[in-house]
């Protein structure tokens, strides 16, 4: 039987077809699971009080008010982490790098690489899918000044240890932004990979491979998508674009 690079038969057989049928139930849990989650009570009162208030531009919309999931197929071998939810964007919609600025350049690069099926990403429900990629963050909740702490961010990071866990045909992880990068260490770490000492320093086109226990995993780093780079020329959309389709390459094998 032809297999693909990561030995997966072409022709899904009876078990690959459950496998990725318990994998997809899985994934649905643990976004309920996550969506559900009050551990960290500054983030808590934040997103709920953005959520009452509103953006004057979105005052007649329901605000999604909690944590949020990740969005993309269980057989992806590509994630996509960022930093956390923004506070009129994701914790709007519901759905992660959706309804803000930063989600149309994540959407658009996802869609010029051949990872999403539209280029834009406006709310739940508008026709988007991802093919061969998850996209979460390291938060899941909307912080203040988008900015966690560090304490917030390591109790939050089961969700994401958990969430890539899931990805059995994980091959590459694109990190957005430096907070991402350093959230990243000790949850590989708990997985089982060879994470070298001292870790690698955080950095645009950064490529580091590691050895684990289901094969090596690639982490590509990535200025994020803030408005903060995207508006200054920090980041460009051809520097994206390249990191990207690298992740495609190394996905598919081709790299």
């Amino acid at each position: 039987m032809a297999r693909d690079a990561d030995g997966y038969p072409v022709t899904a057989s009876p078990a690959g077809v459950r496998r990725g049928a318990a994998a997809t139930r899985d994934l649905a849990v643990l976004d309920e699971r996550i969506s559900g989650c009050r551990a960290c009570p500054r983030l808590v009162r934040w997103r709920e009080e953005v959520a009452l208030a509103k953006r004057a531009s979105f005052r007649d919309e329901d605000y999604w008010g909690r944590p949020v999931p990740g969005m993309g197929p269980a057989d992806a071998r590509i994630a996509v982490v960022g930093l956390a939810p923004a506070a009129h964007g994701g914790n709007r919609t519901g759905r992660v790098f959706t309804g803000d600025r930063s989600g149309d350049w994540i959407c658009a690069a996802l869609w010029r690489a051949g990872l999403a099926n539209q280029p834009t990403s406006t709310h739940i429900g508008d026709g988007l899918e991802l093919t061969d990629v998850r996209v979460c963050a390291a938060v899941r909740c909307a912080p203040p000044a988008n900015a966690p702490t560090p304490e917030e961010r390591d109790t939050c990071s089961p969700w994401l240890a958990r969430e890539l866990e899931l990805l059995p045909r994980l091959r590459v992880v694109v990190v957005l932004g430096g907070f991402g990068w350093t959230a990243l260490w000790p949850v590989l770490t708990g997985a089982g990979y060879a994470v070298p000492r001292p870790r690698p320093g955080f950095g645009h086109g950064v490529e580091v491979t590691l050895p684990g226990p289901r094969g090596s995993l690639t982490l590509l780093g990535s200025y994020h998508v803030s408005q903060q780079n995207t508006f200054t020329g920090k980041l460009t959309e051809p520097m994206l674009d390249a990191v990207l389709d690298r992740a495609t390459e190394l996905a598919t094998g081709r790299g």
